[in-house]
């Protein structure tokens, strides 16, 4: 009887031990695939950004930031966050302020590019962390996954539209006494 109750010991470390092994493995992809989507979805913001900081670009004769804009636009890989880079500081500089509807479009798709940077950082760097964990270095469980990288750019955002929101004449009530 007591051999009984070591096999079944055995058999139940063994089960529990790939469970966990299988949920490391399915995290670890989870991680990777949330990281290749954050990437597509930085890069598709940045495509609009450029193609809209083209409009803008057209619109005041803004020759600068339209050669900046096409280069974001046409830029290889590895040359992308230079390109993406010198774009920024054009923007910056021709400081569009909302004025029409084409610099408004610029300004929502300035701030959805911050937005989708954030979180391809955020997912790179959980998939990072959990490719260094040691059961997952040691095992291997990432090598079928390409590293993520980091896409190193200022941040794209641009000042925010001013919107002239009235104060109140009279002070509103404390939430007490409503």
């Amino acid at each position: 009887m007591p051999r009984m109750w070591w096999v079944v010991g055995v058999v139940a470390f063994v089960v529990l031990l790939s469970a966990y092994l299988g949920w490391t493995a399915h995290r670890v992809e989870r991680v990777h695939v949330r990281a290749q989507s954050a990437e597509r979805a930085l890069d598709a913001h940045l495509v609009r950004r450029a193609a809209a900081a083209a409009v803008v670009a057209e619109q005041h004769e803004n020759v600068e930031l339209y050669a900046a804009a096409r280069l974001a636009l046409d830029a290889d890989p590895d040359e992308r966050e230079q390109a993406e880079n010198d774009l920024t500081r054009q923007l910056r500089a021709a400081a569009p302020r909302g004025a029409d509807l084409a610099e408004r479009q610029l300004i929502a798709t300035s701030r959805r590019a911050v937005l989708a940077r954030q979180v391809h950082t955020d997912h790179v760097r959980d998939a990072l962390t959990a490719r260094h964990r040691p059961l997952v270095r040691a095992l291997g469980m990432a090598r079928r996954y390409s590293r993520p990288q980091y896409f190193d750019i200022e941040d794209p955002g641009l000042p925010s539209m001013v919107a002239e929101v009235p104060s109140p004449a009279t002070p509103t009530a404390p939430l007490e006494s409503v």
